[in-house]
């Protein structure tokens, strides 16, 4: 016999029953939380416990045995943890509850000997003293209390209260007068004082205030003193206390609070020039950062009660206060500090806008450059212009040049405006010694175009001629390709009369090997010989330079040079000769430049053969198209471009003939096509009808 296949069963249970496997192990859709079946727990009240059984006590001795019971209970629970205070107040309060006022004092009491700086405990038992009225068991309590703990406030507090309560001024006082030996919070204070007013006592108030601003010196307690003296009528009081408070601050702690308070009290009293020195005086002794609110409320005074010079002075006080906000926050930004000297110059003292000068040029620029220079610089400027016009001290202003001459690094960068300044100051100080000393220096530092300028113009406005041409041989020897500088040197000796000298530094010049401007210098070199009328030398400067260069416009220069002269041969054959050198496929625009040039002077100057001649030499104009270059190698396409054809290139160019040919067959291909559509229209037109 063949056995039965064994089935491999499930897990079972400890009962043995079969249990089926969980296939999916997903978590449900919705999902229960805990706290979702206490609520259904309790809303269906699935566990009910019965309440407790009512006792009813129908004699003393049932009595007797509940409260021992009781009391049994609340001393074991003292006995397991005597620290917790809650147990003897609950004892206490059971105590009081059964009018057994002795025993509770009792819990009360062995509750403070466990610990004497519990508040509740004292609370509770001072309350229960007072809420069957034993006044001096509350009032023993209240003087253990306080005693024993002084720092509490409530406590003190509560006592002074019940004294008032019980209508017991003179103790209240007295209590009061304990408190504030302890010198606590000023809240404690306030309440003495209020205690007081309430019973109209201003003389025993006015003494409490007396202690209470030297034990809390602040701003704000005077203040409150002050106007005490104010809402009871003393005003001569009010402003003593105000100036003993100023007295008592010192310069050391003012605070900007005392003198808006003092301030707005004297405004308030009429007395507006008093309350404008107190505002001056305030804003004179404080820092702008520390009275922000007193300068807010000057400007308003002012333009309540002021004229327009101190509504002026005002708005002046509120620019500075700007401007030395801005410096505070960023000591190199000089922009604020020009605005700032230049409201000080307009409306300052002279000592104060030195003083203000002297602090912007002690922020040297970090960046050792002349752009990062170039601002600060100005500060300098301004302070000796300052010096030598407005305070009129001529040693101040020599000391402010030297010491920004001293202060610049002139092997990195310099600034020939200070050299030029000092210079020009020295002359103007009738000090030419010194003036030309400064400029030698200055050369002799830092050889700048400028500066050589500047020394020339000083020696020509003296008409020294010489040493004008000393520090035109120094320029030149510093800089050889300057063409100015060259052009310069020879329009002097032009000036002077010396024509061969003036030649002899143009000749110089054009044989350097290196120039800036060369067609600067033929060109003044020309027009100093025209002037001269030296008609030769310009013909051979002219071809001179036509062998450097075949620049179009010295051939247009050249014949129109002759033309001017009258000499309309030569300039046709320096027309003819340019034409035949721009010949090339490089130069056809300069060449069309050069024909134009050419058919102008023969319109003005030539006859109708010379000018007919001319217009068959001028070439035809033709768009065309070419590849465009791309670095890359890619595709550039195409692009259109003008181009000049001109009658002597056209007529030996096999290229151009073919053109020519192509557009004629592309005429008579479109003559053709339009006699095709004409024929066309005719036949549609014949089978319409």
């Amino acid at each position: 016999m063949s056995e039965a296949p064994q089935i491999k069963s499930g897990p079972t249970s400890a009962s043995g029953k079969h249990v089926g496997k969980v296939k999916n192990k997903l978590p449900a859709a919705i999902q229960i939380t805990a706290e979702q079946l206490l609520r259904e727990a309790k809303e269906r009240q699935l566990e009910i416990v019965a309440p407790p059984p009512r006792q009813k006590i129908t004699d003393p001795t049932e009595l007797a045995e509940y409260r021992m019971r009781k009391r049994k209970s609340f001393e074991d629970n003292i006995r397991k943890n005597r620290s917790v205070m809650v147990n003897w107040i609950k004892y206490a309060r059971w105590e009081e509850e059964q009018q057994e006022y002795p025993r509770a004092r009792s819990v009360y009491e062995r509750a403070l000997d466990v610990d004497h700086r519990c508040l509740p405990i004292w609370l509770k038992y001072t309350e229960m003293e007072m809420r069957h009225k034993q006044v001096n068991h509350a009032r023993n309590l209240w003087d253990r209390a306080v005693t024993l703990l002084p720092r509490i406030s409530q406590f003190w507090y509560k006592y002074t209260y019940m004294e008032e309560m019980l209508e017991n001024v003179a103790g209240a006082r007295q209590v009061f007068e304990r408190w504030m030996e302890w010198e606590p919070e000023e809240q404690a204070w306030s309440s003495y004082i209020n205690m007081e007013l309430r019973y109209k006592e201003i003389d025993r108030a006015r003494d409490i205030y007396q202690k209470f601003v030297l034990v809390h010196p602040t701003v704000k307690n005077w203040i409150k003193f002050a106007k005490f003296e104010e809402k009871h009528g003393n005003i001569g009081g009010s402003r003593e206390v105000y100036e003993r408070a100023v007295d008592f601050f010192g310069e050391d702690y003012m605070e900007e609070g005392l003198f808006i308070g003092f301030a707005r009290f004297e405004e308030g009293q009429k007395e507006f020039e008093r309350a404008r020195c107190i505002y001056k005086y305030a804003l004179e002794k404080l820092t702008k950062e520390q009275c922000p609110e007193l300068f807010k409320n000057y400007s308003i005074f002012e333009k309540k009660f002021g004229d327009r010079r101190g509504i002026e002075d005002v708005i002046i006080n509120k620019r500075r206060f700007k401007y030395e906000t801005e410096i505070k926050h960023n000591p190199l930004n000089y922009d604020a500090w020009f605005d700032l000297l230049r409201l000080l110059e307009a409306d300052g003292s002279l000592e104060d806008v030195r003083d203000t000068y002297e602090r912007a040029i002690a922020n040297i620029p970090l960046v050792v450059s002349k752009k990062g220079w170039r601002r600060y610089i100005y500060l300098w400027i301004n302070y000796a212009l300052f010096e030598e016009l407005e305070a009129e001290d001529t040693e101040k202003t020599r000391d402010v040049y030297k010491a920004c001459l001293e202060i610049i690094s002139h092997k990195k960068f310099t600034f020939g405006k200070i050299w030029l300044m000092f210079a020009q100051f020295e002359i103007r100080q009738k000090n030419i010694a010194d003036a030309r000393k400064i400029m030698g220096t200055s050369i002799g530092k830092c050889p700048k175009p400028k500066l050589f300028k500047g020394y020339i113009d000083l020696e020509l406005q003296m008409r020294e001629f010489d040493r004008c041409r000393k520090i035109y041989e120094k320029f030149l020897e510093h800089d050889m390709s300057n063409c100015n500088t060259w052009i310069k040197f020879a329009e002097l000796e032009t000036i002077l009369g010396d024509s061969e000298r003036a030649r002899a530094i143009f000749n110089l010049a054009i044989q350097q090997p290196l120039l800036d401007m060369p067609e600067v210098l033929w060109k003044a070199y020309i027009d100093f010989e025209v002037e001269e009328e030296e008609h030769e030398r310009v013909r051979a400067l002219y071809k001179s330079l036509l062998q450097r260069t075949k620049h179009v416009k010295v051939w247009i220069s050249y014949a129109n040079f002759e033309a001017s002269i009258d000499q309309g041969k030569l300039a046709r054959e320096i027309f003819s000769e340019a034409d035949r050198s721009l010949q090339s496929d490089t130069q056809k625009e300069e060449r069309v430049l050069c024909l134009e040039a050419w058919r102008d002077f023969e319109t003005a100057h030539g006859t109708p053969e010379t000018q007919d001649s001319i217009k068959k030499k001028m070439p035809r104009r033709v768009k065309k198209r070419r590849k465009i270059d791309v670095e890359e190698g890619g595709e550039g396409g195409w692009e259109e471009y003008w181009d000049y054809i001109f009658p002597d290139t056209e007529a030996n160019s096999a290229h151009m003939k073919l053109l020519q040919n192509a557009k004629m067959w592309k005429k008579q291909q479109v003559d053709e096509d339009s006699e095709s559509e004409s024929g066309e229209e005719e036949e549609e037109e014949d089978s319409q009808d």
